[in-house]
């Protein structure tokens, strides 16, 4: 794991949200998602999250990216559900990423909240061919 990506999970462990309840610690949604979104980020294979048109928008607003854009989570007392949408690069093995976004986000999400994670969906939105646009290009130069 790269030192820019272990900063920014500790970012957010710091964002989680405390609010005191009878169980103890309340983690919000959006703070699971974040831990998801950096766990996929780091899976080859991945061309990028796919969160739709709002998701686009908040990000060059903000100038910001969105960590947990493409990520659903739904949870309950003490455990997770967690939906990933992403877009794969061009000749990557779609079931070999899918598996190791699986395994990471589970990891992940289980070893910084604590939460069982029941649940992780990969949804493939769209495959991105820019590599292989830019390999035609390179051959038809030559």
């Amino acid at each position: 794991m790269e030192e820019n990506e272990v900063k920014k999970q500790e970012e957010v462990v710091e964002e989680v949200k405390e609010e005191q309840t009878e169980n103890g610690i309340e983690i919000s949604n959006d703070v699971i998602a974040v831990i998801a979104g950096v766990a996929v980020s780091e899976v080859q294979g991945v061309a990028s999250m796919s969160g739709g048109f709002a998701g686009g928008i908040t990000e060059v607003l903000s100038g910001k990216k969105n960590l947990a854009k493409g990520i659903k989570v739904e949870k309950s007392e003490n455990s997770a559900k967690i939906d990933v949408n992403i877009i794969v690069e061009y000749g990557s093995r779609i079931p070999d990423v899918a598996f190791e976004i699986q395994n990471r986000v589970k990891k992940s999400v289980e070893d910084m909240t604590g939460f069982k994670v029941e649940e992780v969906n990969v949804h493939i939105q769209g495959v991105n061919t820019e590599v292989l646009k830019e390999e035609k290009e390179n051959n038809t130069e030559e």
